[in-house]
């Protein structure tokens, strides 16, 4: 069985109309513990030091101890809570353990994390640590990788993470996203494609598939696949007009590209306000699905280089 790592059972205390889908996180886990094919492992905390890797150390210190200033909560866009801290800790403990597993087998996932709103010393957009970030520095601190590649398709760009990479050599970012979502202050990738509202299946599969290869022309030794769903047509927040299919097909491409070129990689979860909410949960869940089928058995007869 595929071990994935989870952080659902944390609770954040979240006010009335509060527009973040919360629930969206165990149901992606109920709907894939029907498969029988994955292990569900409770993510561990990962520790402050860790996190300051990639993180200003006194924002962390802040966050942690309930200190920071109102405008820096409220561009995170959750209340402060010893429960938000915590769910925060694992998400990104998730991460880091899946990526241990992905060194191991290949490929590892977590059932959260996708951070990539938060900045070096400030969290935005319901992001409070950028767990991308912190396993690629974790990775790197450890001797084990040079370069590192990060997929990012959450329709959302990627602002955190090309704020904290924008000058290093060592780490290619590529954000396909909406041109007229959120963020409206755009920050520079290595590669962004911004799409314009209504892209479809075909468009965006073509233009996937034609940027793809310059990920892999930089010779990343570990790549981190953020697979955000809110580019679905029925996403309240997402402007673009994928299908279910489409996105499955989206995920295909990926995790195929990176299964042959054989190296580890990691995948988390990403946005996704799909209206109704269980477009959303199906969504995350296929893209675990189609990574087991398509690499079940990859640690017995490993590519892995």
């Amino acid at each position: 069985m595929k071990p994935l790592f989870y952080c659902d059972h944390y609770a954040i205390p979240l006010p009335d109309g509060h527009k973040f889908p919360m629930r969206k996180y165990a149901m992606v886990r109920d709907l894939l513990s029907l498969d029988g094919t994955f292990q569900f492992i409770e993510a561990p905390l990962a520790e402050p030091r860790v996190i300051e890797l990639a993180h200003d150390a006194g924002y962390v210190r802040r966050f942690l101890d309930g200190t920071l200033d109102r405008a820096a909560i409220r561009r995170i866009g959750f209340p402060w809570s010893e429960g938000l801290v915590r769910r925060t800790l694992a998400s990104v403990g998730g991460s880091l353990a899946a990526a241990e597993e992905a060194t191991r087998a290949g490929w590892g996932g977590n059932l959260a994390g996708g951070t990539h709103h938060a900045f070096r010393a400030e969290g935005s957009g319901f992001c409070v640590f950028n767990d991308i970030a912190v396993v690629i520095e974790y990775l790197r601190a450890q001797g084990r990788i040079r370069r590192a590649a990060v997929i990012d398709l959450d329709v959302h760009q990627g602002d955190g993470t090309a704020q904290i990479f924008e000058n290093d050599p060592g780490v290619l970012t590529l954000s396909i996203h909406g041109r007229n979502n959120f963020p409206f202050r755009k920050r520079s990738s290595t590669i962004d494609i911004d799409l314009p509202d209504r892209t479809g299946d075909a468009e965006y599969l073509a233009t996937l598939h034609a940027t793809l290869p310059r990920v892999f022309d930089f010779a990343p030794d570990f790549l981190i696949y953020q697979s955000g769903v809110d580019a679905l047509s029925t996403d309240a927040l997402g402007r673009l007009s994928l299908s279910l299919d489409g996105l499955a097909a989206r995920d295909a491409l990926v995790i195929e590209s990176c299964f042959d070129y054989g190296r580890p990689f990691l995948i988390t979860l990403g946005g996704g306000y799909s209206n109704p909410l269980e477009n959303t949960a199906q969504a995350h869940a296929n893209t675990f699905r189609t990574a087991w089928r398509l690499t079940a058995g990859a640690a017995n007869t490993p590519p892995w280089r």
